[in-house]
């Protein structure tokens, strides 16, 4: 067994492509339409879904906003420099909810953002600790 993908439904599907590829430099994987349904399914990731995990973005045509559940947690994302994919995103436009540094209780350098929807995805700094 492996992982195959998280689904996050939201509220409007270009935004949060744009937030997806553009601003955290994923992949625009696949895309349909489901008419009858009314709504569209797209994979965004880093690698090939034969390859790795992905997101699912899920939009029903029509909702615009749906609210995040307490029991949602985030999405974790490796990066070589956690402080400068903050300024990266920033700059970008989007959300950093938790500037990057150690975490409480450790020496683990982390950071939180926002995607257009709420949904929080946490930045991990790849060697682990504060330099």
């Amino acid at each position: 067994m492996r992982l195959l993908h998280t689904m996050l439904r939201v509220g409007d599907l270009e935004r949060s492509l744009a937030f997806y590829t553009q601003v955290l430099g994923m992949r625009l994987l696949r895309r349909k339409d489901y008419p009858e349904g009314r709504f569209t399914l797209a994979f965004v990731g880093y690698e090939d879904e034969d390859q790795g995990a992905v997101i699912e973005l899920t939009h029903n045509w029509d909702t615009t906003q749906y609210e995040i559940g307490t029991g949602y947690g985030h999405i974790a994302l490796e990066v070589e420099d956690a402080y400068a994919t903050c300024d990266r995103v920033r700059a970008q436009g989007g959300n950093v909810v938790r500037e990057a540094g150690p975490m409480k209780h450790g020496t683990t350098v982390i950071a939180f953002v926002e995607d257009p929807d709420g949904y929080k995805i946490e930045f991990i700094q790849k060697d682990g600790r504060a330099d």
